[in-house]
């Protein structure tokens, strides 16, 4: 079969070129639409898996991942099915970091106090998790040094005193910006026998960590007591944190709009304070002197003009 070939020129080449390459501009868009659709369309299942828990009396991350199987629960019928469990084995923060940095690594998304590295590393859904009560911190103590804390009116005073904290931890660097004293542990568990042996003087946790902790472990060591005229404030939001690839993105994405709907209709507010409320309340935090200091490890994007997402006491 022969094939003839003509010169079409002016206005005819042009109208003849745009009946052919329209409709193929059109297939290719339609093409990269259905491409960029979530997992609901192309049958795929996202499967997450965060950092298991260092010990089975470390509880630190329930509320979390209850907050994060809400936000996926909610966006299901836009991104379709998932799976979320933890890992096999417990990984330090350094090493979940690591993994988090490969593409096959054995956790995909986790949860942890913000900071401008941390930003660039990975990719943040800028909400706090836990609405920022992580920045409200009180103090467990040795119960033969609350009469030490009792008397303290001003930062100065706080500033001699030696603050435990967990290696690699983001208060850190907030706390030795401000002059506080700071001892590093190697592991959490770990830091309250320190705190035991007056390796340190105070535990700095957020007000409901440390009822919780003191809960769980006053009868291991009596003397551990919750201090309670004391509450140090730095703005420090948690954020879930998952890869910079196009499967973080995309997982990103899905969380970000599963939060944002749970803040709109109130339901992120009330999953808070289901958990958090009872400790809160136990922690008497606007009963207490408050020393607020600055946080210069936050990224310029973090949403502190959006108080719909933060905790305040008393309000």
């Amino acid at each position: 079969m022969k094939v003839r070939f003509s010169v079409v020129t002016g206005q005819r080449q042009t109208s003849l070129l745009r009946c052919i390459c329209q409709p193929i501009f059109v297939g290719l868009l339609l093409c990269l639409d259905l491409l960029c659709q979530p997992a609901l369309a192309t049958g795929n299942k996202f499967d997450i898996v965060y950092p298991s828990p260092e010990s089975p009396t470390d509880t630190r991350y329930l509320y979390d991942w209850e907050v994060l199987r809400l936000a996926l629960e909610r966006t299901s019928a836009r991104f379709g099915p998932y799976e979320i469990h933890p890992s096999s084995e417990y990984m330090a923060p350094a090493r979940v970091t690591q993994e988090m940095m490969l593409a096959n690594g054995r956790v995909n998304l986790f949860v942890r106090a913000t900071s401008r590295e941390l930003e660039q590393k990975l990719r943040p859904i800028r909400i706090p998790v836990d609405r920022g009560l992580l920045g409200y911190r009180i103090f467990l103590v040795r119960k033969n040094d609350l009469p030490q804390f009792a008397h303290i009116t001003d930062l100065a005073q706080l500033r001699p005193l030696r603050a435990g904290q967990g290696r690699g931890w983001a208060d850190i660097a907030i706390l030795q910006a401000s002059g506080l004293n700071v001892v590093e542990g190697n592991n959490y568990e770990g830091l309250f026998g320190m705190l035991q042996m007056n390796r340190f003087d105070y535990f700095s946790r957020s007000a409901d960590e440390a009822l919780r902790e003191y809960s769980e472990r006053h009868e291991s060591i009596p003397e551990l007591a919750v201090e309670p005229t004391l509450l140090l404030y730095y703005p420090l939001p948690r954020y879930f944190f998952v890869r910079r690839d196009s499967e973080g993105e995309l997982l990103a994405q899905r969380i970000e709009a599963g939060l944002e709907m749970m803040v709109r209709d109130g339901s992120m507010q009330a999953l808070f304070w289901k958990h958090k409320g009872g400790l809160i309340e136990r922690a008497g935090l606007t009963k207490r002197r408050m020393f607020k200091i600055d946080n210069p490890t936050l990224s310029p994007e973090t949403p502190l003009h959006r108080p719909e997402l933060w905790f305040q006491p008393g309000k």
